[in-house]
């Protein structure tokens, strides 16, 4: 990703999170290690929402058992409560608290269902601006940074 990025130190950032190869939307570019650390690690829970379509229509019981925590394959422990708003029978918000492999669409299989679309809109208090195409980017407003630094207080 710094390869497209046109800033004069480009070379000093990285990326505080990932996003799979066919996932698309917020990422955000910091040169600041810890506010970094407090978006991607665990312990920290810093809440992220996707619009995810799915392949076959959301169950009624869907959004009850995200709340409760969900059982994924080859994992221990169920997962946190998570926040899902059903907009039409396929496509749905969700917001998670923790950040586990492939988890939005592991938590869909558990359910019955496969993720066909995923992006994601909202990293903590920062919200992927509606005008922003594709590839394209902007620095955070003195606003957005603002919001940045209380986010995690």
């Amino acid at each position: 990703m710094l390869y497209f990025l046109d800033e004069p130190v480009a070379w000093k950032l990285h990326a505080a999170g990932r996003l799979d190869i066919d996932t698309t939307g917020l990422v955000l570019m910091t040169d600041d290690g810890q506010w970094s650390h407090r978006i991607t690690s665990p312990r920290h829970h810093c809440e992220k929402t996707y619009l995810v379509t799915l392949e076959s229509p959301v169950a009624d019981d869907t959004a009850e058992q995200f709340a409760k925590g969900v059982q994924l394959h080859n994992e221990k422990d169920l997962t946190k409560p998570a926040v899902l708003e059903v907009i039409t029978p396929t496509q749905v918000r969700l917001t998670i608290s923790e950040g586990r492999y492939h988890q939005v669409k592991r938590m869909f299989a558990a359910v019955g269902n496969h993720v066909v679309e995923l992006h994601r809109e909202r990293i903590g208090g920062i919200t992927l601006d509606a005008d922003l195409a594709p590839g394209e980017y902007r620095p955070l407003t003195e606003r957005r940074n603002c919001q940045r630094r209380l986010t995690f207080q």
